[in-house]
């Protein structure tokens, strides 16, 4: 039977309003699982994939394991069979839309490392029927919707993009902790490879989603939208370390002068120094762009000094380190009784992915340091293949008997008051003791 150009797509977009259509996420991790539980609650049947199979067996039980989600909404979704998990793939063929929400880390090199994209597609592709929709969600270079995606899901269907299943890019805008914003509320992108791609999407996440959905051009604007996003944030964070490294020098401190300029009502947006930059984006998004920009012959300048700055950070924090014992101490680092508050990238959440306390723990040890940390989320991890555990916790006792206290994650449930009462140095990099002590220096 010929069917007409709008055919499939209204027939998806009464099944998205009636809520009959079955909904697909590929990845539950930090991005996917969230999405997914927020579609099963919307009222539709959702299926989610994953290669790990400790995961599926967690999200069929109700077992939750991100942090962003609240445990008894998991378990709501699962005991109602609104949502599943699966480690196979074939379910594809029985779902309407589906979402791609895997990883798209760098190779060893810093280039994009789309393996997860392309793997998840090419799979998709196989059970790829007519009238689905399927949006990218990873973070990527602009270009990868139509140029990576769509060509494998043509190729390994038989089926055209745009006039017998739909295609567009979403971009994920998760972040980790934050109590006000989360997917649920949080404005979406939406570009689709045709209008009608756009249109199904744009649908379907209004139906999910309570934050505006922001339609767009195309894939290739929604792909650069969320890089942006992220490029100034490196870019502004770099600024601020800069300056804090530069205040230092002067004796000036630099959080004083944020709080100053603050006070500006417009013009001025304030970013915070640190000891690096951590999590899923920010280290990582900027090199997508500037691999991309190679191919126009064009050297993105500026995002690659602000990636310089912000490397060289947890490299700044052991050099101020070794300064600090020396003056105050007398004391060489190697030997030194090193202990570390928080080891997660960013205040009161158990993501250790890109974590610059990883390279401060890494950089210490090879100067002789004895490292010990404490993190209230994160009781133990492995890395370069060697397994650290935290301190059961933190008392005056355990504080006095360490050379140097480095704050590299200001958790909100620590006692900072009996780690100044105890402590013989503290080296603050976040901001996170208030007031001012002998005994504390700032980043």
């Amino acid at each position: 039977m010929q069917k007409n150009d709008n055919y499939y797509k209204k027939q998806l977009m009464n099944k998205i309003n009636n809520k009959t259509a079955v909904l697909g996420v590929v990845g539950l991790g930090y991005i996917g699982l969230p999405l997914a539980v927020e579609k099963a609650k919307a009222g539709y049947k959702t299926i989610g994939f994953d290669m790990q199979e400790k995961k599926v067996h967690w999200v069929n039980e109700g077992h939750n394991y991100i942090g962003d989600i609240v445990d008894a909404d998991l378990k709501e979704v699962v005991d109602k069979n609104l949502l599943q998990a699966t480690t196979d793939l074939s379910f594809v063929k029985n779902v309407d839309a589906i979402c791609i929400c895997v990883p798209t880390p760098l190779d060893i090199y810093q280039q994009p490392d789309l393996s997860f994209v392309k793997n998840s597609t090419e799979d998709i592709g196989k059970y790829l029927h007519p009238g689905m929709l399927v949006v990218l969600e990873s973070t990527t270079y602009p270009g990868t919707t139509e140029e990576i995606v769509k060509p494998i899901l043509e190729k390994k269907s038989g089926l055209k993009c745009g006039k017998d299943f739909f295609l567009a890019f979403s971009p994920e805008r998760v972040d980790p902790g934050n109590l006000k914003y989360k997917i649920k509320n949080t404005a979406k992108v939406v570009g689709g490879v045709t209008s009608d791609c756009t249109e199904v999407a744009a649908s379907l996440y209004r139906h999910v989603l309570e934050g505006e959905v922001h339609v767009v051009s195309s894939p290739k604007v929604a792909e650069m939208g969320k890089i942006y996003e992220n490029i100034f944030r490196h870019i502004n964070i770099a600024l601020a370390n800069e300056m804090a490294i530069l205040c230092h020098k002067m004796e000036i401190n630099f959080w004083e002068v944020i709080e100053a300029a603050k006070t500006k009502p417009y013009g001025f947006m304030p970013f915070y120094p640190g000891p690096g930059i951590g999590g899923h984006c920010i280290p990582l998004d900027p090199f997508y762009l500037t691999w991309k920009a190679r191919e126009y012959n064009y050297h993105t300048r500026l995002i690659e000094l602000a990636g310089e700055i912000n490397k060289y950070m947890p490299e700044y924090v052991v050099e101020r380190t070794v300064k600090i014992l020396s003056k105050k101490l007398r004391k060489s680092l190697h030997g030194a009784k090193v202990l570390l508050l928080g080891v997660a990238y960013k205040k009161d959440i158990n993501d250790l992915r890109e974590s610059p306390a990883l390279e401060i723990i890494k950089i210490l040890e090879q100067e002789g340091a004895i490292v010990s940390y404490y993190d209230p989320y994160i009781s133990e991890f492995v890395h370069n293949e060697k397994e650290y555990k935290s301190l059961i916790k933190i008392t005056g006792k355990a504080i006095i008997k360490e050379d140097i206290i480095i704050i590299t994650t200001a958790h909100s449930n620590v006692d900072y008051d009996m780690v100044v009462e105890n402590a013989k140095l503290i080296f603050d990099t976040r901001n996170g003791i208030e007031g001012d002590f002998g005994n504390v220096e700032r980043l």
